[in-house]
């Protein structure tokens, strides 16, 4: 099992970071969460979850050990592959899982795009008495720039969402929020609208 991954960042986007650690680079899927996490600096440590399937080998990746752990859980649930949790993550911070699952807010996992009400209830019913109320304070890094709508709008795409929909709602958001939200907030911000 791979642990974790302490290298060089080569490049990273709103859903996968490329981690290169003894001349050997690493291509790790990430939240919105994580990616929002990760500094800008050549070195990085991204704690990882390592799935072998039939078909392939995946690595994800996170910012801590938190994350992962709530990862963990999620994927436990009967129904919920390690995509539905990283689009999970992608529109919730860890805290915000934990809450929403300790509240029995149905409605809010709903919200997220490929959960339903039955997936939403499983949930909820399965990881009520496991998840833990500790949550752990952390600071977002805000990233400004001309790409922050651009890294939006292909992270949303290749998680799946219409990109013709997702810009329009980009465009709006902005145009409302104002032009200084960081990559990750505009993200969960169009997630809640799409």
């Amino acid at each position: 099992m791979i642990d974790y991954l302490k290298g060089k960042l080569v490049e990273k986007s709103p859903t996968y970071a490329i981690v290169e650690c003894g001349g050997i680079g690493y291509f790790v899927n990430v939240s919105v969460t994580t990616y929002g996490l990760l500094p800008d600096t050549e070195t990085c440590l991204i704690w990882t979850h390592f799935i072998v399937r039939e078909d392939a080998q995946v690595l994800y990746g996170f910012a801590d050990k938190d994350e992962r752990d709530v990862f963990r859980k999620l994927i436990s649930v009967n129904g919920v592959g390690a995509n539905t949790a990283r689009m999970i993550l992608s529109g919730m911070n860890p805290n915000e899982v934990r809450s929403t699952i300790q509240n029995q807010n149905a409605d809010a996992l709903k919200g997220i795009k490929g959960i339903g009400a039955k997936s939403a209830q499983r949930i909820i019913i399965d990881l009520h008495d496991k998840i833990s109320g500790l949550e752990n304070n952390q600071e977002n890094i805000i990233v400004v720039g001309n790409s922050v709508k651009n890294d939006a709008l292909i992270a949303l795409s290749s998680l799946g969402f219409d990109k013709t929909k997702t810009d329009k709602t980009l465009d709006k958001l902005i145009s409302v929020e104002g032009s200084e939200l960081s990559v990750e907030k505009l993200i969960k911000l169009a997630l809640k609208q799409l």
